[in-house]
């Protein structure tokens, strides 16, 4: 196991009863707070009334920032900041999903430095050191941002996203209720959720290293209980059980435990350009991308098949093939299926009316500018991102793959 250092210090408020703490946490740091929320849906639950008042009653300056995009644009942040700045604001709440609270903890550092650019940090034009204090509430199970260090923002002049990240940015507080996720529609829950299962893909299932039986195990577990709670969560968006079990799985998902000793690339989110690229939700992106990118790897690396087909074993529950190739094949299958017929979630880029005319950009984009992406769990060179993003255009999944010329040609 890699030498690692592990300190979350994120207070987790879980459940139903939570939100008269809120007052104390942002007390700790100043009497305002910038909330920051996305569309309408808080005020449509009524939790943005309860926010107000608990805030209010306890003498606490409100300023908000509403609006923010799904996937958080670069000049929001910065019209943020100017409001934290211009009102001497000494703590940010961020309400909604990922991308709400990604927003926040954005603001949260740009707020002390001297520029007015979120995207000056990102590119390392300007240090940063510290940021204020940052407050989650999470209102879909998803991201885990909650519980992270790090943020991702998009620039959508660049068509790229990219973020920051450092401790100083992690929530100091989080109230998770799983009644705020009630109203998550289904396909957003769906999204959401595989979103979780691909930060567990990416970051400690499917790693070029050894597979530490502490973490590794914990990991298959989540793993194993997102594939059975989702469904569940999705047929009915009521239970409690589900909604609180997919909840506290996104925040175990990212925050930081089961990466501990890892020293990895998430290939999975560098092949995903496509919701900076589209505006498409990123965890529909990626339940597009992951089976294809399964399915290219089996054909051209024989060596993943065991760990696919423990996937296929472990995680989807299939049936032993009586060999790793097939229950691997098996796995990648029942994964598919699991997307299409479970999840309800469109399985091709096409379906998504987005045509193959930037894929030779996005092959780019996914290996950040070098000629692969070397430290992921095969590497992938830019030819090969270019091949997955073929195979999630228009086919569902293709047990051979022949390349010919660098392009690919598919057979059942």
């Amino acid at each position: 196991m890699n030498d690692f250092q592990f300190q979350n210090t994120t207070k987790v408020y879980f459940g139903k009863d939570q939100l008269g703490y809120l007052h104390e946490e942002v007390l700790k740091y100043g009497k305002s707070v910038l909330v920051v929320y996305g569309g309408g849906s808080i005020k449509k639950i009524g939790l943005y009334d309860k926010v107000m008042k608990e805030l209010k009653d306890n003498h606490i300056e409100v300023y908000e920032l509403a609006g923010v995009e799904p996937n958080p644009r670069h000049t929001t942040v910065n019209k943020g900041a100017k409001i934290c700045k211009e009102n001497n604001i000494t703590a940010v709440l961020g309400i909604g999903g990922g991308s709400t609270i990604d927003a926040s903890k954005a603001i949260a550092a740009l707020t002390l430095v001297d520029t007015d650019n979120i995207w000056d940090l990102v590119e390392k034009k300007v240090a940063w050191h510290d940021a204020l204090p940052v407050l989650a509430m999470p209102t879909i199970a998803s991201t885990g941002s909650e519980m992270d260090k790090s943020c991702v923002i998009a620039n959508v002049e660049k068509g790229v996203k990219s973020g920051i990240n450092g401790d100083i940015l992690r929530p100091r507080a989080a109230f998770l209720d799983p009644t705020n996720t009630f109203s998550v529609s289904p396909i957003q829950t769906a999204c959401g959720g595989f979103d979780i299962m691909a930060h567990l893909f990416d970051m400690n299932y499917f790693v070029n290293s050894d597979k530490y039986p502490l973490q590794f195990n914990v990991v298959e577990t989540l793993l194993r209980t997102v594939r059975q709670q989702l469904p569940i969560a999705v047929k009915e968006p009521g239970n409690y059980s589900a909604r609180a079990t997919m909840l506290w799985a996104a925040s175990w998902a990212l925050n930081s435990f089961c990466t501990s000793g890892y020293k990895t690339q998430a290939q999975l989110h560098a092949l995903e350009q496509f919701s900076s690229t589209y505006d498409m939700t990123h965890g529909l992106a990626l339940a597009i991308i992951t089976p294809k990118w399964m399915t290219y790897l089996l054909n051209k690396d024989e060596t993943v098949a065991r760990d696919f087909a423990r996937f296929g074993l472990n995680v989807m529950g299939i049936q032993d093939q009586g060999d790793d190739m097939a229950n691997a094949k098996a796995g990648i299958e029942a994964l598919q299926n699991f997307i299409k017929d479970e999840l309800h979630l469109p399985t091709t880029l096409s379906e998504m009316n987005i045509t193959d005319e930037k894929f030779d950009e996005l092959k780019v984009k996914a290996c950040y500018g070098q000629d692969s992406l070397p430290r992921a769990y095969r590497p992938l060179s830019q030819e090969d991102c270019l091949n997955i993003y073929k195979m999630s255009y228009f086919i569902l999944i293709f047990h051979k793959i022949i390349l010919v010329g660098g392009d690919a040609c598919f057979y059942e």
